[in-house]
């Protein structure tokens, strides 16, 4: 019985731990086009269109600034994004935000919201883009 009990505290000190680390740190969120549309109307919300800028060119999700993954400047670049606000990235299709989201974590930014399948999906699923 003394066993299982201190298995007990162990998991839960360990769950505490983990439960303390995480808030510390900041969270992302993978989201759908249509839970993006919702965010997209917070006003503090920093919109991020990771895609080269000759994909960024073909269209875009309004409001959004162009921040290209590949970039040699890249990881200086998004130093200069508000790291308490929340951010909603986008790419082509998921692969790359889903790399930028390590990053972000990574530099301490707390809020970001991955848009799920990218613009493939946002305009999939009926929504709008601009043209440049």
């Amino acid at each position: 019985m003394k066993k299982l009990l201190n298995m007990f505290c162990f998991f839960v000190l360990i769950a505490a731990f983990v439960s303390c680390n995480s808030t510390l740190k900041g969270e992302a969120k993978v989201v759908l086009p249509e839970e993006m549309k919702i965010l997209l109307k917070l006003d503090d919300v920093q919109l991020v269109d990771i895609r080269t800028p000759k994909e960024f060119k073909e269209g875009f999700i309004a409001n959004a600034q162009n921040i290209n993954f590949f970039s040699p400047s890249f990881d200086e670049d998004i130093k200069k994004l508000d790291k308490q606000k929340p951010i909603i990235l986008y790419c082509r299709s998921g692969r790359r935000s889903a790399k930028c989201t390590k990053k972000l974590l990574e530099a301490g930014f707390m809020k970001i919201y991955d848009l799920d399948g990218g613009i493939e999906e946002w305009k999939h699923d009926g929504f709008s883009t601009n043209v440049k």
